[in-house]
Parts: structure tokens; C-alpha cells; sequence
């Protein structure tokens, strides 16, 4: 099964305001629970005079936490993990910051302003998606290097190595799913003068 991971390149933060509260997004990406807790904290003291900060975490597949900081229960971290949890994003922390305005939300109303403030703030942020690679090593002659380029590049080849010496040695990563159809072609293509070697495979993105 191919594998697809989805994490944010850099931080997201939207504002909007709802029956005079104002909702602050706030998401970003987390390698583990210590790290997400540091942010966490540092939210907290950035925000010490709004009335509530809400939070959520996903981290793997194992790791999943929320608070609903002072709301009532049901209505504000759990909407904000239901959000992350439906953007497919991984290792993501999203704090939700409320300033009370006067009005009462009720507790559909909670619930939207929740949703909206995490959804948005992941929606508008920067996605990169981490998919199986497979990593081929070639070595090829120099009157083969201009088309085996064409073809590399075909395929969106993330270039880790290339050694130019007597021949051309290069070694490259390409999606898992389309690793065999390549080495297939590439070996029909040059008459079996260049068959492309697994080296490992690995998570990456482009």
C-alpha cells in the first residue's frame, strides 16, 4: 500500500471574529508531544489575557490530545481535533484562541466557531505531502546521459548523488508506485545497457 503523510511546511494563523468573540487559528507543525507542549506553553503567554486557549494535536498514528481550556466540554478541543483529523494532516498541533465578546454562542455555536478557526487555519497553510520513495542507483556512458535526463525528469526524479567520472554514476529517488513501470521502460529503452539497482526505499516529497 502506498503511503501518503501530509505535514504543514510552516506555521498558519487566521483571525475572524463571531457575534463579537474573536477566534485565532493558530497551526503548526510538531515532531513529537514535548514539542507540541512547549508551543502549547508559549501560546498560553503570548495570549495570557484571552479568556480561553483551546488546543488539539495529532502526532503518528497514536498520539491524539485536546483541551478545551475553560469551554464546555464537547464544544471547543474535541471540534478542533475533529478538524485535523478531516484534513488528513499529521504531526500538526492547532491552538484556537478566544477573546469573549459579550455574546453567548451557545454550544452549536461554540462548536462552529471551533471547527472554522482550526479548519481555516489548516486550509489556508502550506501542505507538503510525504509519499514512499524508492532510491535506484544507474551508471550509464556519456552518449546515454542526455536521454536518460529526458527520462528522469519524466518522472520527477529527486537527484541525490551524480558522479561524473569515466561513466556517469546517479543516484535518485521516484514514487514507489511508478518505480517498476521505470525500470522497465528505462531497461527496454537502452536494450538492457542500463538496469537501474534498488537501494532502499524511503518517505520524501517534492
Amino acid at each position: 500500500m502506498i503511503k501518503k503523510i501530509k505535514r504543514l511546511k510552516k506555521p498558519s494563523t487566521i483571525e475572524f471574529i463571531e457575534k463579537k468573540s474573536t477566534f485565532i487559528g493558530y497551526s503548526t507543525f510538531v515532531e513529537n508531544e514535548e514539542m507540541a507542549l512547549e508551543i502549547i506553553k508559549q501560546k498560553k503567554k503570548e495570549f495570557q489575557d484571552a479568556t480561553h486557549n483551546v488546543y488539539a494535536y495529532v502526532i503518528g498514528e497514536n498520539i491524539a490530545r485536546y483541551s478545551d481550556d475553560g469551554e464546555p466540554q464537547g464544544t471547543a478541543g474535541m471540534p478542533v481535533l475533529n478538524a485535523i483529523r478531516m484534513s488528513g494532516i499529521s504531526d500538526v498541533l492547532v491552538v484556537v484562541t478566544r477573546y469573549f465578546g459579550g455574546i453567548l454562542l451557545g454550544a452549536g455555536g461554540l462548536v462552529r466557531a471551533y471547527s472554522t478557526a482550526a479548519s481555516t487555519s489548516l486550509n489556508s497553510a502550506d501542505i507538503l505531502v510525504y509519499e514512499d520513495y524508492r532510491v535506484l542507483k544507474i551508471e550509464c556512458s556519456y552518449s546515454d546521459y542526455g536521454k536518460l535526463s529526458t527520462e528522469l525528469a519524466t518522472v520527477d526524479a529527486i537527484i541525490d548523488e551524480s558522479d561524473f567520472s569515466d561513466n556517469i554514476k546517479i543516484v535518485f529517488a521516484i514514487k514507489e508506485e511508478i518505480a517498476d513501470a521505470f525500470v522497465s521502460s528505462i531497461t527496454d529503452i537502452f536494450n538492457g545497457r542500463i538496469v537501474p539497482k534498488v537501494i532502499e526505499n524511503r518517505i520524501d516529497c517534492k
